[in-house]
């Protein structure tokens, strides 16, 4: 079974960290295409702009972004496809760019990845 991390992608690059995938819908600031290290972009696991804007990394509306976002990902065609790139590698980094890391959508999407696994 593939371990699943996730890790900002601001965070010095490892190798450790395997197939690293970016999964934010818009391309992180201040961060070079050619430094990112990344084998994937895959923004269409990322929250839907509506729902980003709407919860806006405010921790206190984090209990309904949860469930919203689970939704969305539920009714994903991309998560097929990250699943199947999961699935090929030991181990895999979902890269994000936000600052919380205590509330943000790639908690949910490593969570939702090894339930599905």
């Amino acid at each position: 079974m593939s371990n699943v991390n996730i890790k900002r992608i601001y965070d010095p690059y490892s190798e450790s960290d395997g197939y690293r995938i970016l999964i934010d819908r818009l391309w992180p600031r201040g961060i070079k295409k050619e430094n990112a290290h990344i084998n994937k972009w895959m923004k269409e696991v990322a929250p839907s702009t509506e729902l980003r804007k709407r919860f806006n990394h405010q921790p206190e509306k984090w209990a309904q972004f949860v469930p919203a976002y689970l939704a969305e990902l539920n009714r994903s065609p991309a998560i097929g496809e990250l699943l199947s790139d999961t699935r090929k590698h030991d181990t895999v980094t979902l890269l994000f760019a936000a600052s919380d890391t205590e509330h943000n959508h790639a908690l949910v999407l490593q969570q939702f990845v090894n339930q599905h696994l």
